[in-house]
């Protein structure tokens, strides 16, 4: 016998994330009660979030920030980039 589920929850989120995150989720085949379920049995699986948190140091946030404003080196291949980087 399955358990009855009867518990929610509730969250405000930004519209266009809410609006983006169910699209992709609808692509996959999952509702949005299930996404949270699998969100929730993961929390509890990993005892934390289920993906790892980090936050950027300095040189990451001047990189994000010049990115946002469209500022920084362009590349039109890998092999270009892998060149630039040395790699």
């Amino acid at each position: 016998m399955g358990s009855k589920k009867i518990a929610s929850a509730r969250a405000l989120i930004e519209p266009e994330i809410k609006k983006e995150a169910e699209k992709i989720l609808k692509s996959l085949g999952l509702s949005i009660s299930t996404s949270f379920e699998l969100f929730y049995r993961q929390v509890i699986a990993q005892r934390g979030l289920p993906f790892e948190l980090h936050v950027p140091n300095e040189k990451t946030m001047k990189a994000i920030e010049n990115s946002r404003q469209g500022k920084g080196k362009a590349f039109s291949t890998p092999k270009e980039l892998f060149d630039d980087l040395g790699i």
